[in-house]
């Protein structure tokens, strides 16, 4: 229809009433907006004034007009679900119910409005039982919500059929709003609001009363945060205060957890509070998951232990374990750490929604029982007068009985003697009745006394009541006497406790620690974390222990000695770079197998890593990496390109045909480069003689490779140590063998030529299988650097590098390492 005619007028057919047509688009417009209206009023927000939301209201009033309150037998849940919904809210059992079973749950509400026998639900989130088999009368909070309501101190309204009238909001002597909290979505808005310490809450409202114009700050320092029945703990004060601030904002929670250490050196993770609202068969269920999908792979066996006394789940970890990552893999992943997002939005006058800060919350709730004591106190002054006015006439009555009497004796009936009555002595027709009814023993002398002090009683209660209504400071001491009073009757202490500490102040390494630690991987793609203590040292030509079972056909290929806080990049066959922390690589024994290296890194077919780099924590010396191809290739890149590596990790070099990368160094950018063949050949090149090239470069020739021959090794000289050290090169070939050569044998030449000899291969030493520099302070006397060799079956041996024979280039050297099995090889070397 379109916007610019009239609107048509239809003539009524019949008794129709008058029809009026109007664009479709405003109809709608307007239908929603009242619906919209009616969620936010009627259904979805809490008045800001008794924190509370029709359903619960009715709730209340109704039990409180069954006489259902604290201290009386509890009767069926049914029963009171029927009373509410005949009378005030007829939306259905369920709902009802529903609502009801939530003021009743002691992990829902701290302090819960309904006093519930039977099964209420559980916080593993088992229904509630149904309404027939439970019961319930009101808590006492609830009736010092409802304390006065008879006394004409909130305005009545008619029930859905008119037939009965309901409260639109309860005298509430309790801030319920911030006391209990509140959740609600309406259309376009929603509430989320926490509860709070009842001691802590009353001392704030106390607070506010005695300065009217404290800031929020002052306040906070009363009211510390949100106080959840589940307990838990929350962080950041910052957060608190920005929220009460603003009126809206997250704070973190916490689960309590404890690590407790076992007799045989294993740990649990006891867990005996969780954050609010969080369903704790669920939270298990998640934990179990974890486990099953190897997200969290250090856990041995999980238990609810809970029972009546209390939450307790046990966690118990694996040996070598480090507790505390295990924990904050925990926090990050499950609901053990979650977020509540304040936001406090409320009803004002029952009409309004507003975004309210904490101060205008009780600014509010101080106003509502401004107006409550105020007309208690009409109420009680009506009362007393009326009262007052009765006795006044039968004081009169008792003063002059016996002429009453009389005239009572000579009148034809009572209608006749109150006229006589209230002519004679000037009475009211309330006070002749009275008199009329007075009783016999009412003309005794201690009746009589009654009379008169029951008058000066009232009398002077009635001075009371007039003092409180001209004074409005007298009324704000009410409202702090009965705040006290509350306080000291049903106040507790807090069960959340608050972490004045931010999290984004607490660091994974700050709870672990730092520690000298063995990184070992093998050709298949196994890894492990040990102690060096796992190794002792022996004396050359040993045996040496078993340092991994392996297959048959898997080999160590690198062993990496580091701290648990290292950084450890990963460089790939493929030329790729993936990055984790050393204390992320799962702990073994000295014989376990270890963890595949695809838990930790997304590595692609046929890919497998080729060198693992641990960069040190001062990173000051080093500004570049210098990666080696097994075909001879190298290339220098700045370490910055590496500062970042993201988890499916970044491009390190760019390959050729059927190349590998296979070795990568950190070097200053002034040092020499030895690179060193599998036939016993070495090249020693300077740095300079090498720019630095981009990720994705292909690098360029080291040296010049005959036949079949490969490179097998690479190591940086730093020249700062040549001035006041004699580094030397220690070479170890296959069959065990090895030595140690003064570097000053190896002259410096230019990149990308064959080198020359620095071992002499024959079949019974092997071919090349390592190199690496080591210098003078690592043979005196006094120091504590050994060799670690690894051989291809796992037989380790750690040897005092002081040990090593020192022989010219040409020489083969002597037996490093006997194999127990004469097919055995070695397989990988490092200094410790």
């Amino acid at each position: 229809m379109k916007q610019n005619k009239k609107p048509k007028i239809v003539e009524p057919v019949g008794n129709a009433s008058q029809i009026i047509s109007r664009p479709i688009e405003q109809e709608v417009q307007n239908c929603y907006l009242d619906y919209a209206m009616s969620v936010i009023v009627s259904r979805a927000l809490p008045d800001v004034r008794d924190g509370l939301k029709p359903v619960h209201r009715r709730i209340l009033y109704a039990m409180w007009r069954m006489g259902l309150k604290h201290n009386v037998k509890y009767r069926k849940s049914a029963l009171v679900v029927g009373e509410v919904l005949g009378k005030f809210h007829p939306h259905g059992d369920i709902a009802i119910y529903d609502s009801m079973v939530r003021i009743a749950q002691d992990f829902s509400l701290r302090y819960p409005l309904v006093d519930g026998q039977g099964n209420f639900g559980s916080i593993d989130g088992d229904a509630a039982a149904a309404h027939r088999y439970t019961e319930a009368r009101l808590s006492v909070i609830a009736d010092e919500m409802l304390t006065d309501i008879d006394k004409e101190v909130v305005p009545f309204v008619p029930n859905y059929d008119g037939t009965i009238t309901e409260p639109t909001v309860l005298p509430a002597k309790l801030p319920n709003l911030l006391l209990n909290g509140a959740m609600g979505i309406a259309v376009g808005m929603a509430t989320n609001i926490p509860p709070h310490n009842l001691t802590e809450l009353g001392e704030a409202i106390i607070h506010l009363i005695e300065h009217p114009g404290a800031a929020i700050e002052d306040l906070i320092d009363i009211l510390k945060g949100p106080d959840f029945p589940t307990g838990a703990l929350i962080f950041n004060p910052l957060q608190i205060k920005e929220a009460y601030t603003l009126g809206k904002g997250p704070i973190v929670m916490r689960a309590k957890t404890d690590i407790i250490e076992s007799s045989n050196g294993s740990f649990q993770i006891i867990v005996t509070e969780i954050p609010f609202q969080v369903n704790k068969a669920v939270l298990i269920e998640k934990i179990a998951d974890l486990v099953k999908d190897k997200k969290i792979e250090d856990i041995r066996d999980l238990r609810d232990e809970s029972d009546r006394e209390g939450i307790r789940i046990v966690i118990e970890l694996k040996k070598h374990t480090y507790p505390q990552k295990v924990l904050n893999q925990l926090f990050k992943l499950t609901d053990l750490q979650t977020t509540f997002h304040v936001n406090m939005v409320a009803l004002l006058d029952g009409l309004q929604p507003r975004l309210l800060d904490l101060k205008s919350i009780l600014e509010e709730f101080i106003k509502h029982r401004q107006a409550v004591v105020r007309k208690r106190t009409e109420f009680d002054l009506a009362r007393t007068r009326e009262r007052i006015h009765i006795l006044k006439g039968l004081k009169i009555a008792v003063d002059y009985i016996e002429e009453i009497i009389r005239l009572i004796k000579k009148s034809k009936d009572r209608e006749d003697a109150k006229l006589n009555l209230m002519k004679r002595y000037r009475l009211s027709e309330i006070q002749a009745n009275a008199i009329l009814d007075m009783r016999l023993h009412q003309l005794a002398n201690l009746e009589r006394m009654k009379i008169e002090d029951e008058l000066k009683e009232k009398s002077k209660l009635e001075k009371e009541l007039m003092i409180i209504l001209g004074q409005p400071k007298k009324v704000l001491q009410i409202i702090k006497e009965e705040v006290r009073y509350l306080i000291d009757k049903y106040g507790d202490a807090r069960r959340t406790q608050i972490v004045t500490q931010s999290l984004n102040d607490f660091k994974q390494e700050d709870l672990i620690p730092n520690e000298p630690i063995l990184i070992l991987s093998t050709q298949d793609g196994y890894i492990k974390r040990l102690s060096p203590t796992a190794f002792k040292t022996q004396i050359r030509g040993g045996k040496g222990v078993t340092g991994l079972e392996a297959k048959e056909e898997d080999m160590v290929e690198h062993l990496i000695s580091a701290t648990t806080h290292t950084d450890l990049l990963f460089f790939t066959t493929k030329g790729r770079v993936f990055q984790i922390k050393a204390y992320d690589v799962p702990e073994s024994t000295r014989t376990a197998k270890g963890r595949a290296l695809v838990n930790f890194l997304e590595l692609g077919d046929q890919e497998k890593v080729a060198a693992i780099l641990p960069l040190l924590e001062d990173r000051s010396a080093a500004k570049f990496l210098a990666m080696v191809t097994s075909g001879g290739l190298i290339k220098k890149t700045a370490i910055e390109d590496f500062v970042s590596v993201r988890r499916s990790g970044l491009i390190a070099i760019k390959l050729k045909g059927n190349d590998n990368l296979k070795w990568v160094k950190l070097t200053s950018g002034q040092d020499e480069i030895i690179l060193m063949t599998s036939q016993g050949k070495a090249i020693r090149f300077s740095e300079k003689n090498l720019r630095s090239m981009g990720r994705t470069a292909a690098g360029v020739r080291g040296i010049r490779l005959s036949g079949n021959d490969l490179v097998i090794g690479m190591d940086i000289l730093d020249l700062q140590k040549i001035k006041s050290a004699t580094p030397k090169l220690l070479v170890v070939m296959n069959n065990g063998f090895g030595k140690m050569t003064e570097l000053k044998d190896y002259r410096v030449q230019q990149r990308g030529g064959t080198g020359i000899k620095t071992a002499r291969i024959t079949d019974r030493t092997g071919a090349l299988i390592a190199a690496l520099i080591v210098d003078d302070k690592n043979l005196s006397e006094y120091a504590t650097g050994d060799l670690l060799i690894m051989s291809q079956s796992g037989q380790v041996i750690r040897l005092p590098i002081k040990s090593i024979k020192t022989a010219s280039r040409a020489t083969q050297g002597v037996k490093l390492m006997r194999f127990k099995n004469d097919h055995d090889k070695i397989a990988s070397v490092t200094l410790i």
